[in-house]
């Protein structure tokens, strides 16, 4: 019999703390960890060096098992009018804080399955738990992490997705419902999305998947990691619960924007990044509501004009421009410390289980 996610890991609450690349720290992941969750760090917006530090440094705060979540998305093509025609349209907004958009846009994160140096430091780093978000790397590639006795896990927003992913062999799936913060996992962003919430598909994927199932999307306390396992989830991921803890990345103003009016109307948008994502709304969210725009640039190239309008604006003291990822479960956030918060979510969970 196949050993469960929780024995392996020897969590103390079935609950994986969500990679959030840009506001995931090892000092967050370390401080899960320890408390008795699965803490993770995102990689896929750095270098191998900037990998290797990272886990390093987590490594250096906790024994404990922890998980890396690495982008594999298909490599931007790069459109030089499409690019030309997004600047104009955004220019005004760049005026506006008395700038200049960039000359030219840059892809500034790397695709794993187009990164040999990341995957050389994870074969020699091994940490225990390996995760993917929008697709999956090569068979060699997955070969490769799984003689190294790393545990294999890779989101799903759809049935096709799971299935794709239990054929590759990876060990368990992460299905990732329309309600959850951050970035739509989905491998082909310009394929039809059925937007399936959390409850529909952890439990289509439990029925019809045929591995563990981690539920994601929307779970911001005990009760709702309660109702992940009776839906027949091994554990829930939480995103948005952890952005409010100190020891996240969040700067002052992203956590006030969790706690203002925008938590109530997340929205799904591409104008940020080049791919769909669930933000706080804010000023950039509302370019949205112009009917006449140009289509963006491919991720992550898009996103290279939403860091330097974001830059632009900040400098001039305004900050809602910013990607301020968040699920729709954000008015339900609570700042506290990781340790203090995963110790609350593991009573809340206990008194759901009486």
């Amino acid at each position: 019999m196949l050993m469960s996610l929780i024995d392996r890991f020897q969590l103390t609450v079935p609950l994986i703390q969500a990679p959030m690349a840009g506001v995931s720290t090892p000092l967050l992941a370390a401080a899960v960890c320890e408390a008795g969750g699965l803490g993770s760090i995102a990689v896929g917006a750095t270098d191998a060096a900037g990998a290797r530090t990272m886990i390093e440094e987590l490594r250096s705060r906790t024994s404990r098992a922890f998980n890396v979540n690495l982008f594999v998305h298909n490599s931007p093509t790069a459109d030089p009018e499409r690019e030309r025609a997004w600047l104009e349209w955004l220019a005004p907004q760049f005026a506006e804080f008395g700038a200049k958009p960039p000359a030219t846009l840059r892809t500034i994160y790397r695709s794993f399955a187009d990164d040999p140096e990341v995957l050389a430091t994870l074969l020699e780093m091994a940490p225990p738990s390996v995760s993917f978000h929008f697709g999956l790397p090569s068979s060699e590639v997955l070969r490769a992490l799984r003689e190294r006795g790393i545990y294999l896990m890779a989101t799903a927003t759809s049935l096709e997705e799971a299935v794709a992913i239990k054929a590759a062999g990876i060990d368990a799936i992460v299905a990732r419902g329309i309600e959850a913060g951050g970035h739509r996992g989905m491998f082909d962003p310009a394929a039809p999305d059925d937007a399936l919430g959390t409850l529909p598909l952890t439990r289509l994927l439990v029925r019809e998947a045929g591995l563990p199932i981690i539920a994601a999307g929307g779970i911001m306390d005990g009760a709702g990691i309660a109702a992940a396992l009776n839906l027949g989830a091994v554990a829930a991921q939480l995103d948005t619960a952890f952005v409010a803890c100190p020891e996240s990345a969040a700067d002052d103003a992203y956590r006030a924007a969790l706690n203002g009016p925008g938590a109530y109307h997340t929205t799904l948008t591409s104008l940020i990044s080049g791919r769909p994502a669930r933000s706080l709304a804010n000023r950039f969210t509302a370019l949205g509501d112009q009917l006449l725009r140009p289509v963006p640039p491919h991720y992550p190239i898009a996103y290279d004009a939403g860091k330097a309008l974001h830059t632009a604006a900040k400098l001039r003291g305004v900050h809602g421009f910013r990607a301020e990822w968040a699920g729709q479960g954000a008015p339900l956030s609570r700042a506290m410390p990781a340790t203090e918060l995963v110790k609350t979510l593991r009573s809340e969970f206990e008194r759901c289980q009486v």
